[in-house]
């Protein structure tokens, strides 16, 4: 049996990257390989990073989280997950506490996630030559729905690191992105046009195919406000408290804390779909708190974030993508409308099918069971 590598961001604790990981594996073993994951150095950042590494990034951040808005238990709460969250989920991926750096492989397959985000401060990331396929001893190096997240050609050439993320790109076999901007960068590198496939959340069809999980589902009505902590802002927070106080509603916080949650959530990342099936409405800044929303045909308003760690080139697209670009938050105010409106879930889920059948294609002749189909 043939062996394929993911090399992706399996190790980061958030359940968008750990869902996409998963849904990748599943699919490209239903392709007839057996899979592993790849790991990969964190780079030095490009641009100037506040971050401390190691042991003393975690007292950093753990400090961050107390002083945030909050409820004091929420917090604890909080911190118990990110600390038992690699024991609880690493094996599940099948990831071993020994790093595995380039292993000898018929595939590698690089992506989904930020694969290709380069121009950021997270040291956990940073310049990593290794997400770009340097040092690689794979037969084939392709790419699958990869993004460079809100690293922009232009950044890439401010930092004058262009030229050798196009070397490094033009030793693809095959490149796949999962977003405009990330096209736009490969074709202007390459002068070649990549493929664009939805992220693995999406295509996977998690709600036939999710584990039997064991989620205490609250009796009271709720909404679910997902997003890292302390990312929606005092005025934010104060119409989604207006939003849940007119309908009644209890705000269940998953994946951070916010000023406005009245519980924050501590479930496995296939618990998430159960959470999110039985909500009202779902309020999200993330690009996975997106998609679990559309996974689950919820009723959902996004916030789209232009500045910091922004997130509108992959989010936007993404909404663009599925039609759904209504959904998106211009005006704080208007958020109780937004939620109020009925998602037409008919067409995007029609869309979604058509994907999923593009990505089984794409997988199938990456791996060499086109034929088989």
């Amino acid at each position: 049996m043939k062996k394929a590598g993911i090399l992706s961001m399996q190790r980061i604790y958030n359940y968008g990257s750990f869902l996409q990981a998963y849904a990748l594996k599943k699919m490209l073993e239903e392709c007839g390989v057996e899979v592993e994951f790849v790991d990969y150095h964190p780079g030095k950042c490009i641009l100037p990073s506040k971050e401390a590494t190691g042991m003393k990034r975690k007292v950093q951040k753990g400090l961050e989280i107390l002083r945030m808005k909050g409820r004091l238990r929420d917090k604890v709460q909080f911190l118990k997950y990110k600390k038992n969250y690699a024991g609880k989920n690493y094996p599940v991926l099948g990831l071993e506490e020994k790093y595995n750096y380039t292993p000898k492989l018929d595939l590698l397959v690089i992506g989904s996630d930020e694969v290709f985000n380069c121009i950021q401060d997270n040291s956990n990331v940073g310049f990593a030559p290794e997400l770009f396929g340097a040092g690689h001893q794979a037969d084939r190096l392709v790419s699958y729905a990869a993004s460079f997240g809100n690293t922009t050609l232009e950044s890439l050439k401010k930092y004058q690191v262009d030229e050798q993320v196009a070397q490094w790109l033009r030793a693809f076999d095959a490149i796949s992105v999962r977003d405009e901007n990330s096209r736009k960068i490969v074709q202007e590198l390459t002068g070649k046009d990549p493929v664009c496939h939805l992220d693995p959340v999406l295509v996977y069809d998690y709600p036939a195919n999710l584990p039997e999980t064991k989620a205490k589902i609250p009796h009271d009505p709720y909404m679910i406000l997902y997003g890292y902590s302390g990312r929606f802002n005092k005025e934010e927070a104060g119409e989604i408290r207006k939003y849940a106080k007119r309908k009644g509603l209890k705000i269940l916080c998953i994946g951070g804390i916010q000023r406005c949650g009245d519980k924050f959530i501590d479930c496995s990342p296939f618990e998430i779909f159960e959470y999110f099936k039985h909500a009202e409405s779902v309020v999200t800044d993330t690009f996975h708190g997106t998609i679990f929303s559309v996974v689950t045909q919820r009723k959902f308003a996004t916030f789209v974030r232009k500045n910091g760690y922004g997130n509108s080139e992959k989010l936007t697209d993404l909404l663009k993508r599925l039609g759904l670009e209504r959904q998106i938050v211009t005006d704080t105010k208007k958020l109780g409308k937004i939620l109020n409106l009925t998602v037409a879930y008919e067409p995007v889920m029609e869309k979604i099918k058509k994907e999923r059948q593009r990505t089984y294609s794409y997988l199938k002749e990456m791996t060499g069971h086109g034929a088989e189909e």
